[in-house]
């Protein structure tokens, strides 16, 4: 599920890059991600979310959150899932993972700040809450689900032929599909197949199969998380 590495007492040396994230974290996977589509050499530090207390490394690099995803490099940290990602995408080399086009990056910013209210938000009442509530909750997020499968269109990726930022904020949440059928009835499959189509062509992608976990663990430690029996 995940590579689990001690957290180091001092900040990593100049020059390094590390990640520091909890393997089933929906927004550290996109720090993950952009650093793996960037071929950019990271280390991985574990900060297991189920402990109350953050790691002394997550409040010194975060001291306004204590949160992960953190990206630290030369020392210095990067915090927020879409800025790492946007991070990455300008120091660190490689195919950019942003559109060339001001309009086309602003989409993508547009969608990805979708994801992470619209999306993230209902995702949440769903676990959450029960009977009618659930319901709404659930049927929401498909709503949402079809917004994202409507901008898609026939493309193979949100931002066309390649692979992009769009991709990389939105494909971590994929992982919870499975529980969306299994705890809301949300069958993404059957409901938004040209999204489910997306999902397998990225999941298909070296730098996913290496950060992606299984639908079945993402289910499995989020009713851990949400106390869900």
């Amino acid at each position: 599920m995940s590579t689990t590495a001690s957290v180091p007492a001092e900040a990593p040396a100049a020059g390094s890059v590390t990640c520091v994230d909890f393997w089933c974290n929906e927004f550290g996977m996109r720090a993950r991600l952009a650093l793996r589509e960037k071929r950019v050499p990271f280390e991985y530090v574990e900060e297991d979310l189920r402990v109350r207390e953050r790691s002394a490394l997550v409040r010194r690099m975060n001291p306004a959150h204590a949160a992960v995803p953190i990206l630290i490099h030369a020392g210095r940290p990067v915090c927020g899932s879409l800025n790492i990602v946007e991070y990455v995408d300008e120091p660190l080399g490689g195919r950019r993972l942003l559109p060339a086009d001001p309009l086309e990056r602003a989409r993508a910013r547009f969608w990805a700040g979708f994801v992470d209210r619209e999306v993230y938000g209902a995702q949440t009442r769903m676990f959450t809450s029960r009977g009618e509530e659930k319901a709404n909750a659930a049927a929401e997020l498909l709503g949402h689900l079809r917004r994202l499968e409507a901008e898609l269109g026939d493309r193979d990726f949100f931002g066309g032929d390649e692979f992009g930022f769009l991709d990389v904020a939105f494909l971590p949440f994929s992982t919870m599909f499975y529980g969306y059928g299994q705890h809301g009835g949300v069958d993404v499959e059957a409901e938004c197949p040209a999204l489910a189509r997306w999902v397998a062509r990225c999941a298909a992608r070296e730098s996913a199969r290496d950060v992606l976990p299984s639908g079945v663990d993402m289910y499995a430690i989020h009713k851990e998380f949400y106390g869900i029996e």
